[in-house]
């Protein structure tokens, strides 16, 4: 398979997002599957998930569960950022709660940004477009890295379990990497899971919505989590599930394990009976285990009830004195393309359009956006332009036209040549200039209450 690096810190990324999938296991989203998909999800703009199907099911069911999302205070909102909240609005309008991480740390790590300069970014250029695009405060929750001890103490206690050899192979990284950024992913693996500790909502599944260049946060912090977990879980082949202890030595004495490797059956029993009694609770009846060997079968179980028994295994790790943690999830957005026709980019203002330009860069901005457009009026009445290649029809696609029979009208009519490009960029300024006026109103009317966002230890 062709070779294929994800960096989530470089501005350059793969757009192979076949290969991306293929190579890093990725699911592809069932639309039929969504309740009242949104625009991104019809669209096929969010194309690729890890374990979504517990998201979907927590949500169906009405039960709790949260979002974690981030920021890198480290620059101004672009288009290209709101990908990721039109993302966590979705979920929120499906009964999520919703944790924003500010990377600040991270960015004073990686990007050499003090932490004051990270606050006012993060309030002045994402909190306010945030509110502005219709999080709800009730259900939101935003908080710094550098104030939340426990998301530190998290992020290193479990980094125990892994190494930098690990690190390495997922990030890349080589001797000349400084520490700092060595130690910057395992503070995003304590952002992504604390939100389960009892003081942040207590254990309930938690999606993360990123960029598919994010992915190696979520594929370190799903396999720390499912080395720190006290019970695996898996299906036979011959049907049913194999539940087993996973013995560490957090839970030698718990799960009466001596070092010299000696069973106490008596505690042994007590931890098989616990499990017995949870999985009749759940209606399981026909259940066999085998003490000694730390193994239970659940003949009538599927994989579809992995979700469940998973969940209160991790309750009852919790209450054991483990972490009890579940694996997160994730969804995947599409890149969307820069204006000059290559990537966006924060540090290359020519490529995007920040959510505070006026109006009239703006319009200015995609005036010169690259097109997909023929050489010549007669050309393109006669071939046609390619809405694939042109920015201003991608943005129409990504960010500006709801409405799916319009954009399908607008691709028809600029594919055969009834629509110029010229009149392409002209109806995307138009969108645009609605959006981005409707947005800026919202923002002046939240200017004053942005601390309905911030949870009490980033007040």
């Amino acid at each position: 398979m062709e070779d294929v690096k994800i960096d989530p810190w470089a501005s350059d990324h793969s757009t192979d997002y076949d290969l991306i999938t293929r190579k890093f296991g990725l699911d592809q989203i069932n639309v039929d599957e969504l309740t009242n998909p949104s625009m991104l999800h019809r669209r096929g703009l969010v194309f690729a998930h890890r374990d979504l199907n517990v998201i979907l099911e927590a949500a169906n069911n009405n039960s709790p569960f949260g979002v974690l999302t981030g920021l890198m205070p480290s620059g101004r909102m672009h288009l290209g950022h709101t990908m990721v909240i039109e993302q966590a609005k979705w979920y929120q309008a499906q009964g999520a709660d919703v944790s924003v991480a500010v990377a600040d740390l991270e960015s004073l790590a990686t990007r050499g940004v003090s932490l004051e300069k990270g606050r006012k970014v993060a309030l002045e250029e994402y909190v306010s477009n945030y509110a502005a695009m219709g999080l709800d405060p009730e259900k939101t929750s935003v908080y710094f890295q550098s104030t939340r001890s426990d998301v530190q103490k998290l992020g290193f206690s479990l980094g125990r379990r892994t190494n930098l050899s690990e690190l390495g192979s997922i990030y890349g990284f080589e001797g000349e990497t400084n520490l700092a950024h060595v130690q910057a992913p395992l503070v995003q693996v304590g952002d992504i899971v604390h939100p389960m500790l009892d003081r942040y909502g207590g254990i309930r599944p938690i999606v993360v919505p990123v960029g598919v260049d994010q992915d190696p946060h979520i594929r370190l912090t799903r396999d720390i989590v499912s080395k720190s977990q006290w019970f695996n879980l898996k299906a036979q082949r011959g049907g049913g599930l194999l539940l087993s202890l996973s013995i560490q030595p957090e839970n030698f004495d718990v799960f009466g394990m001596a070092e010299s490797g000696r069973v106490d059956r008596k505690i042994r029993g007590q931890v098989f009976q616990r499990i017995h009694d949870l999985l009749s609770n759940l209606g399981y009846a026909d259940i066999a285990s085998n003490a000694k060997h730390g193994t239970v079968t659940i003949p009538a179980a599927t994989r579809r009830d992995m979700i469940s028994i998973r969940s209160h295994l991790a309750h009852l790790e919790r209450d054991m004195g483990g972490l009890g943690l579940m694996a997160p999830s994730s969804s995947y957005h599409r890149f969307a393309m820069g204006l000059t026709g290559g990537k966006m980019s924060s540090s290359k203002p020519e490529t995007t359009i920040f959510l505070d330009d006026s109006i009239s860069e703006m319009r200015s901005k995609v005036k010169k956006a690259h097109s997909g457009g023929r050489p010549t009026v007669e050309e393109h009445r006669r071939y046609g332009g390619d809405p694939s290649r042109d920015v201003a029809f991608q943005y129409l696609k990504f960010f500006f036209e709801p409405d799916d029979d319009e954009l399908r009208r607008v691709a028809n009519d600029y594919q055969s040549g009834k629509m110029l490009a010229g009149e392409m960029k002209v109806m995307c300024a138009d969108q645009a200039e609605i959006w981005m006026s409707e947005l800026k109103e919202n923002r002046d009317q939240w200017s004053d209450r942005l601390g309905e966002f911030l949870a009490p230890d980033a007040a």
